[in-house]
């Protein structure tokens, strides 16, 4: 099976290389399984990210259709919006982001320092909301505003989620394939399922690819009852947009966010230092962390589908590091 129409849709060339697949030979020494990492902490722009791929094809269509504005939303230390910012930077652009401080705290640390930092360097400007309760609709609402004040505004979505950002992840399936080949025949790969558009982008592209391979999304933000909905339904949009058919079920593990989304947990907070002193990799406590500890935690409870290789999709954010001291 192929992904010919992947080359349809315009891009730009924020990336311009694969990202490492790398083994992980201490990781896979402590837990008994062979263990690696897609580092797409490593993407070139702002500390790096998964956001990048999504941002690749949204930008691209934002320039297609002569905006001068990106405008996006996410909580005070989201990566996308730190990511999205620095794309509009790069290009000369306008940043608008729409920002909620989700765990409802003033401590220092979380309110300024971080990605709050960073896009305050990226000259970002910032509106502040209680709560991002319907974020299309307050996105729409900005967007109409800004027009009135003389602005071209395009919208990217939370998370940069929807069917044309997930192709980004379409094409990180592509690469995951290349770098296996000959070498890697994994079994299973892990990523962490927020806003989706990485899960789904992963499951469709993988499913076409490499139809044995297990795709499991540790969900960070919602139960998988709550989230599987969302992953669905950008599943089936790409996969509209690719005209390939999508068979296998979202396979989703929500016993690590508790307890809720930004919010450190104890397990995620041991795998964070846990690959640090064994690997010299940075997770953070939001996704990343959660999500290797429910790739820990599964290979402990035996929950994969068999003893072969696993893959942990890294998406980035370090930067929140910063943020969430000293909780981690």
């Amino acid at each position: 099976m192929s992904l010919d129409n992947l080359t349809h849709f315009p891009r730009l060339e924020l990336i311009g290389a694969p990202t490492p697949l790398e083994y992980l030979p201490r990781l896979s020494d402590h837990l008994g399984r062979e263990i690696y990492i897609k580092r797409d902490d490593f993407t070139p722009i702002a500390l790096g990210g998964n956001k990048l791929r999504k941002l690749e094809f949204l930008v691209a269509d934002a320039l297609r259709e002569g905006a001068d504005t990106l405008v996006t939303a996410g909580a005070i230390q989201s990566n996308h919006v730190r990511q999205t910012a620095a794309v509009a930077a790069k290009l000369g652009l306008n940043c608008v982001a729409l920002l909620e401080n989700p765990i409802a705290t003033d401590a220092a640390n979380y309110t300024t320092n971080g990605n709050r930092l960073l896009l305050d360097l990226f000259n970002t400007r910032i509106e502040m909301c209680d709560a991002l309760t319907q974020p299309d609709q307050q996105l729409a609402e900005l967007s109409t505003r800004l027009e009135a004040q003389g602005f071209r505004p395009y919208v990217i979505p939370v998370g940069g989620s929807n069917a044309l950002g997930a192709l980004g992840y379409v094409e990180s399936a592509l690469e995951i394939v290349q770098q296996c080949e000959g070498a890697v025949a994994l079994s299973s790969v892990v990523v962490a399922s927020g806003s989706a558009g990485t899960h789904a982008g992963l499951a469709v592209g993988l499913e076409q690819l490499m139809p044995d391979v297990e795709l499991i999304g540790v969900t960070v933000s919602r139960s998988g009852d709550l989230q599987r909905p969302k992953v669905t339904a950008l599943q089936h949009a790409l996969a509209g947009l690719l005209d390939v058919s999508v068979q296998k079920p979202v396979v989703l593990w929500d016993e690590y966010f508790a307890p809720g989304y930004g919010v450190p947990n104890e397990a995620g907070i041991e795998a964070v230092s846990l690959l640090a002193r064994l690997e010299g990799i940075l997770l953070d406590p939001v996704y990343t962390g959660k999500a290797m500890a429910g790739l820990i935690d599964g290979v402990s409870q035996n929950r994969f589908k068999d003893d072969g290789p696993i893959l942990f999709v890294h998406t980035g954010g370090a930067p929140a590091l910063f943020a969430y001291h000293p909780h981690v």
